[in-house]
């Protein structure tokens, strides 16, 4: 009722809400809305005297929204969802060449800067920008138009968002030819776990993506001391160790591609894990692609189907997955 009789509350104390309830962190809505704490919070005390209620919980750590603010929430992010919405279709109606894709810093950087060059020689009038980032994009919010992600092969349905596969994920042990020269031939997975290990940790920290300890109990190894060796939080950090000679990397397929094809990185071991996952194309559901990103889409297919596995001794053809 006090919304409805009373005047409306200023935009920039309901947006302020708004971010802090997405959050539930005052310092991470602060940032996005480039103000500092003190003055979020001083616009959501005002918020609060207007509406005459609390919307927030306190804590020592962090913040709860109370029953109001539970109750105000849902509007507010629907409202400021139209409006981020409408803008970016202005923008996209202003500039339709400009072309904002999503993928992680490991697909950027192992696989995607080598072959955009051919996309921007195909493509002259498309301005592409490359959003890397390990967190999903947002579709409504972050003004992107195409998103390359690691899902199941066959994701479940989400109502947001259209999925398209693109390719199939397996893994594969590699190393610097290096290694292997200085360590000895390796005839088989036992003979591998003699070798400094190299982990990337963001193997570990997502759902049903395997890891080294799978890659072993796969091979029919056991007792190996996953313990040791150099650890990274980021996949082309942990495949140029490999390319120096730091140790065996348990790795994407398509990641290594390039290294492999060029000799960098050799697999001692031919034994291939199927992954149960892929890369697909992401779009949001009910936005039509664009000219440019219709053009991006079938670019980057035709690229992964161009992948030449056969090239690639101990990785297989590419259909032997």
């Amino acid at each position: 009722d006090n919304l409805m009789s009373g005047p409306m509350p200023p935009l920039s104390a309901l947006r302020a809400f708004e971010a802090a309830a997405r959050h539930l962190s005052l310092t991470r809505a602060a940032v996005e809305l480039h103000v500092t704490a003190g003055a979020l919070s001083h616009q959501i005390r005002g918020l609060e005297e207007l509406l005459g209620v609390k919307l927030f919980e306190r804590r020592v750590r962090s913040i709860a929204l109370t029953s109001a603010g539970k109750q105000l929430y849902p509007g507010l992010q629907t409202g400021f969802g139209h409006i981020r919405e409408a803008v970016a279709g202005m923008d996209a109606a202003h500039s339709p060449n400009i072309l904002v894709v999503s993928t992680s810093p490991g697909l950027t950087a192992k696989w995607l800067v080598s072959r955009l060059y051919r996309f921007a020689s195909a493509h002259p009038d498309i301005d592409v920008r490359i959003s890397s980032s390990l967190v999903n994009a947002n579709f409504a919010t972050d003004g992107i138009d195409l998103a390359v992600r690691n899902m199941a092969v066959r994701p479940a349905p989400d109502p947001a968002l259209e999925t398209e596969l693109l390719a199939e994920i397996s893994f594969i042990a590699v190393c610097s030819p290096r290694l292997l020269e200085k360590y000895g031939p390796v005839k088989n997975a036992r003979e591998l776990a003699r070798l400094p290990m190299i982990h990337d940790e963001t193997l570990g920290g997502r759902a049903n993506i395997p890891n080294w300890a799978d890659w072993y109990k796969a091979a029919g190894v056991d007792g190996v001391d996953l313990r040791r060796g150099i650890r990274f939080n980021s996949a082309d950090h942990a495949l140029d160790a490999a390319g120096e000679g730091a140790g065996v990397l348990l790795a994407h397929d398509i990641l290594a591609y390039d290294d492999l094809r060029t000799g960098r990185l050799v697999i001692p071991v031919n034994f291939v894990l199927p992954s149960g996952r892929s890369f697909h194309l992401v779009w949001a559901k009910g936005r039509k692609p664009g000219k440019a990103a219709e053009s991006f889409r079938r670019w980057i297919k035709d690229e992964v189907a161009a992948l030449d596995w056969r090239a690639i001794k101990g990785r297989g053809a590419k259909g032997g997955r």
